[in-house]
């Protein structure tokens, strides 16, 4: 059975993301790997930030760029280029180390597939699903920039010798998990989209948001 178009768009849903991108942050800092750590929150955070602000933008103030058909940048765009190919980047092992940039690539193409599977299914125009690949997509590349000059060393006894820094170890990977399991129920607990509606309207002073339909 083929994966639909809106199969496929899902996978950069936040509900996911979210949680494998407090993962990558906790895995970062557990390796102390420091410097790839400060991209990865810098660089996620920024994106995550321009994604909340146009959406808080558009409900409040229904702002955008009327010529370009852009409302809001796409959160699942934005997600999955910036969460998938860090992800493909970090965790290859020291042995297929050559291999972590082709299959970055890899991901940040399937990362394009998703935005266009956005366009098709009508969730998002070309501009937004597009802003959000591109915005993602800068978040993982400040990521793998500062992770290619974490010095080659063993984090843990548990990690070999010629392992990267960032190199996954079951003390990281333990981290990394309970980040991913505590972000998702954070997430459950307190709908994104329901405090941005809030923000929005608390900014605003409007008494009901723009619309949602009119963003796509």
């Amino acid at each position: 059975m083929h994966m639909s178009w809106y199969q496929l768009f899902h996978l950069g849903d936040p509900m996911l993301t979210l949680p494998l991108g407090s993962a990558i942050a906790a895995w970062l800092l557990a390796a102390r790997a420091w410097r790839a750590a400060l991209g990865w929150i810098v660089g996620f955070g920024l994106a995550l930030g321009l994604v909340a602000a146009t959406k808080i933008a558009f409900m409040g103030w229904a702002t955008g760029l009327p010529a370009l058909a852009f409302k809001a940048v796409s959160g699942h765009a934005t997600g999955f280029a910036a969460v998938f190919p860090t992800l493909c980047y970090l965790a290859m092992p020291a042995r297929m180390a050559r291999a972590r940039v082709p299959a970055a690539a890899a991901a940040l193409a399937l990362a394009a597939v998703v935005a266009a599977a956005l366009v098709h299914a009508g969730e998002h125009t070309l501009a937004e699903a597009a802003a959000g690949w591109v915005i993602g997509a800068g978040a993982f590349l400040c990521t793998a920039r500062l992770a290619r000059g974490t010095p080659v060393t063993a984090v843990t006894s548990l990690a070999p010798a010629a392992a990267p820094a960032f190199a996954p170890t079951p003390a990281t990977i333990a981290c990394a998990a309970l980040a991913c399991l505590a972000s998702a129920w954070l997430l459950r607990s307190a709908p994104l989209n329901w405090w941005m509606i809030k923000v929005a309207l608390v900014l605003s002073g409007n008494s009901a948001p723009v619309p949602w339909d009119q963003c796509g």
